[in-house]
């Protein structure tokens, strides 16, 4: 009888875990696109990869590479994407097994993302300037040792994930179809999403508006979406190779730019990085690991030496500009944000770091 019980029990659990990830991926919509341009496709190893495009295509490319955690897409660019557009052939690619890209389940490591860059530059992209953050970094650095990149601009860039080591069990627990569902339903619900926006991505939260936070809910609850995130929790998306030799052996200009309230990648890393590879580095008060998506209009002045068709003020201009139309087409900013700053806007200041030898 107790065995019967027990078979019981743990078959209603199990339905009950099964009809709460159903319920959850009926809720999930087609993703729409995060940023306004032509909407294209990268046909890559079977997979249809999408990816946005802006400006005149006759302009310099650049290039924006998303990073990469559960709810990565590029819409971690929404905010300086379209006003560097007026100066810029601009194109950011949601990689393989994220935003509107192909979710397969396939085995994702770090090898195929760096020659997924390498391809995607090699195929779509003129000799670009790149702009990537924190993992996607090492993959664009070891991109630009193997094919034509004019420059790279990297935020808050590192080559490990997660501390530890690889995990096999966590990724075979994360990837199986009725476990895996539910725990990666855990990691991807709201309050998931915004603790870790509060705790690595942002210095205050004032720039997370529930339209993006609702953005990665739905991109988090799309088919497949566990595939790769199992990966990157488990340390399976870390590069072979380390940063550190990566960017030393280039023989293009980089920048690194780091919020100085980063934790998980910490100011000192940057410094060290900086010293031993003759890399710019520029520090923004007041950010963390996004410092493009919290001050926009700083982050774009911070790189404006190493965007020669735009200077921070123009660039200023033109994102009141594309707010303004935002405005016209009913697009009305989200007041519903998680808190209030806790600092003057105008306080956020910008220091470029007396370390190592430019490139």
């Amino acid at each position: 009888m107790n065995l019967k019980r027990a078979l019981a029990s743990a078959g209603i659990a199990v339905g009950a875990v099964a009809a709460t990830n159903e319920l959850l991926s009926r809720r999930a919509e087609p993703l729409e696109p995060a940023l306004e341009g032509e909407q294209r496709t990268y046909r890559w190893r079977g997979m249809d990869v999408a990816y946005t495009e802006a400006g005149d295509p006759d302009a310099p490319d650049l290039l924006f590479v998303h990073g990469v955690n559960a709810a990565g897409s590029s819409q971690e660019w929404h905010e300086i994407f379209e006003p560097l557009s007026k100066a810029y052939h601009v194109v950011a690619v949601d990689l393989p097994g994220f935003g509107r890209s192909d979710r397969p389940p396939i085995d994702y490591t770090g090898e195929l993302y760096e020659d997924f860059v390498t391809d995607f530059v090699e195929d779509v992209t003129d000799s670009p300037e790149i702009i990537a953050s924190s993992l996607s970094g090492a993959y664009a650095a070891t991109a630009a040792g193997r094919t034509d990149v004019s420059r790279l601009v990297l935020v808050c860039p590192t080559d490990s994930s997660m501390p530890g080591g690889k995990r096999p069990l966590l990724k075979r627990a994360v990837r199986s179809p009725l476990l895996g569902e539910a725990i990666f339903n855990g990691i991807a619900s709201n309050p998931s999403l915004e603790n870790f926006s509060a705790d690595h991505g942002y210095y205050d939260m004032t720039g997370y508006s529930r339209s993006k936070q609702s953005y990665q809910w739905q991109t988090t609850h799309q088919p497949g979406a566990r595939f790769a995130p199992a990966s990157f929790i488990s340390g399976y998306l870390d590069p072979d190779t380390d940063l550190e030799s990566t960017l030393a052996d280039l023989d293009i200009p980089v920048t690194l730019v780091w919020g100085r309230e980063t934790d998980t990648t910490p100011l000192s890393e940057g410094r060290r990085l900086a010293d031993a590879t003759g890399a710019k580095l520029v520090v923004v008060d007041y950010a963390r690991l996004l410092p493009h998506d919290e001050h926009p209009d700083k982050f774009v002045e911070a790189i404006e030496d190493d965007l020669p068709e735009i200077s921070g003020e123009v660039f200023a201009e033109e994102r009141r500009q594309s707010l303004e139309r935002e405005r016209a087409a009913g697009h009305e900013p989200d007041p519903n944000v998680a808190v209030e700053a806790e600092h003057d806007t105008d306080a956020v200041e910008i220091d470029v770091e007396d370390t190592g030898s430019e490139n």
